[in-house]
């Protein structure tokens, strides 16, 4: 009975939200004004509505105000308007950040948040604290590492206890005087005031955190139009949101930047990864959300590292432990750091091995087993970080492959990306991922079958590298059997069937499958001709 009145009820509030709401979003979407509506429950008694001191609404509704000659910050500048408008309407001193994607799970997530906010010793320096990203659609292979093994189960928990975890962009409870604060605010001067936070009486109250603002009828007009002001694409002009306070402008990795300021401002945050899982989403079950995914979080690392907010430079001299900015640094370098030498790995050993040319040590050598004891050391390390936090070979076998996949793919067009939009030769873009499972690659998903239904650009120099390897690694073989070269050309040989080995998702997809899912046939033709070209062009320098 209680699942049916919580849905009933659930029915009534979504007839009333469209409502309410109407056809205000019926425009363009980057040519509206801003729509603001407050949701309450009425009485048909106005005067006692008249004498209550607090009305508090079940629901406001906000859209920001957005103009073609006005940029609009992505994410970061939703945020900002938000952060504006609920401080002259409830002013919460803690704030809730969710995804559309996530829902509560446990009601009792306020409440654990709350005992890192309200303890006396860490509360002063506390901005927020944040929960893991938890999913509600993964499957028991997982075939995408959509739960984010390495992050959630292990850096976070060590970042935890140098200063603690960055904003994860959703399920984190913040206090909202971190982003409100500035030295114009201790300053206390109203004009500063408004040149730091803009020009709205109403909001500069509410910085004040024991100014409670109400709705009753004859403040809820001016409060509205006062919300109107907050949300209009003009309002920040000449003032400090997105780079001194609020959410921080210039990447679309605005988590990321807003929690490495607040750390540099000497807050702290807190890591609270409780058994039951405290906010739940929809995780990414298919190859084309994960490569948009990946590659818009890598250009956003690539605008913070080339920019006057670089970990490397910005952090050491900011951050309360050099340890901690140098975890900042290790995220924003990570794109860098993995595709530069994994196209090399793919490559030059390959050629080298199709030209007939030796590069490592050979087996008869004793650096033979020092370059074996690195590549081996490597490989057990991660498999015991699997293993060692509750996951299984099979989700060993599957991070391998999409750190793989990641880096030759996501990681270079991130990259190249973000290096662009910094030298000025393209704009910023935000790439929304689907938020609606398909059936069919929802059923391949299930059933640990890959989809590659994604863009040519991504799938050509993903199949085009595993060709190329294919062939090095037949060549391989023939040297090592009736050449008698295993001596001169075994790790050669073997780096190749790892390739293979590790990506037969791409060779079962080019060569074996004939279902929807598959690689095209001519992408497989024209990944064979890019190969082609990657040999000539070895053979040129090599020989």
């Amino acid at each position: 009975m209680g699942e049916i009145w919580v849905q009933e009820k659930y029915e009534a509030f979504k007839k009333k939200v469209k409502a309410t709401v109407g056809d205000t979003r019926s425009g363009p979407s980057r040519d509206h004004p801003a729509v603001i509506e407050v949701i309450q429950e009425t009485s048909s008694d106005d005067a006692i509505q008249e004498n209550e001191t607090k009305n508090i609404p079940l629901l406001v509704y906000v859209s920001r105000e957005k103009r073609p000659s006005h940029f609009h910050n992505f994410k970061a500048g939703a945020l900002n308007v938000l952060l504006r408008v609920s401080g002259v309407i409830s002013n919460s001193p803690y704030i809730l950040g969710l995804d559309c994607d996530m829902h509560c799970h446990d009601p009792s997530s306020a409440r654990q948040a709350m005992c890192f906010h309200l303890d006396p010793k860490i509360s002063p320096s506390l901005a927020f604290v944040q929960f893991p990203q938890k999913f509600h659609n993964i499957s028991n292979n997982d075939i995408y590492d959509s739960q984010m093994r390495s992050i959630f189960w292990l850096l976070w928990q060590g970042v935890d206890g140098v200063g603690g975890p960055g904003v994860a962009g959703t399920g984190y409870y913040i206090k909202r005087l971190s982003l409100c604060s500035s030295s114009k605010h201790e300053d206390g001067d109203p004009m500063k005031l408004r040149q730091s936070f803009g020009p709205s009486n109403e909001f500069i109250k509410s910085l004040h955190q024991n100014n409670k603002p109400d709705m009753l009828i004859h403040r809820k007009n001016a409060l509205l139009n006062e919300a109107q002001l907050l949300a209009s694409c003009a309002f920040e002009n000449g003032t400090e949101w997105g780079e001194e306070v609020g959410f921080m402008y210039g990447s679309v990795a605005e988590d990321y930047v807003t929690g490495f300021r607040l750390h540099c401002k000497g807050w702290i945050s807190v890591y609270c990864n409780p058994p039951r899982p405290q906010f739940l989403g929809r995780g990414i079950t298919n190859l084309d959300d994960f490569f948009v995914h990946v590659t818009r979080w890598t250009s956003g690392m690539v605008d913070v590292l080339f920019s006057k907010f670089c970990p490397l430079i910005y952090g050491p001299f900011k951050t309360s432990t050099f340890l901690h900015s140098m975890c900042y640094a290790e995220m924003a370098l990570i794109p860098i750091v993995h595709f530069l030498p994994l196209w090399c790995l793919a490559t030059i050993p390959q050629l080298c091995l199709l030209n007939g040319i030796p590069l490592y040590p050979e087996v008869s050598n004793s650096y033979f087993i020092v370059f074996s004891f690195v590549f081996l050391s490597l490989i057990s390390k991660h498999l015991y970080e699997v293993l060692s936090t509750g996951f299984t070979f099979r989700h060993w076998i599957n991070e391998q492959r999409v750190w793989m996949m990641k880096s030759v793919i996501s990681d270079l067009y991130g990259s190249v990306d973000g290096f662009m939009k910094k030298i000025g030769m393209r704009e910023a873009s935000f790439y929304l991922t689907n938020k609606v499972d398909d059936v069919d690659q929802l059923k391949r998903y299930n059933m640990g079958v890959f989809d590659f239904q994604t863009s040519i650009l991504f799938l050509a120099p993903m199949a085009a590298l595993v060709i190329l390897n294919m062939a090095s690694f037949a060549v391989g073989i023939y040297r090592v059997i009736l050449l008698g070269e295993l001596d001169k050309f075994c790790i050669q040989v073997f780096i190749p069937f790892y390739v293979i080995l590790m990506n037969y998702p791409i060779v079962e997809g080019m060569l074996i499958r004939k279902d929807g899912g598959r690689i095209p046939p001519s992408v497989t033709l024209l990944s064979a001709i890019v190969s082609l070209i990657f040999y000539f062009l070895g053979y040129i320098i090599f020989m």
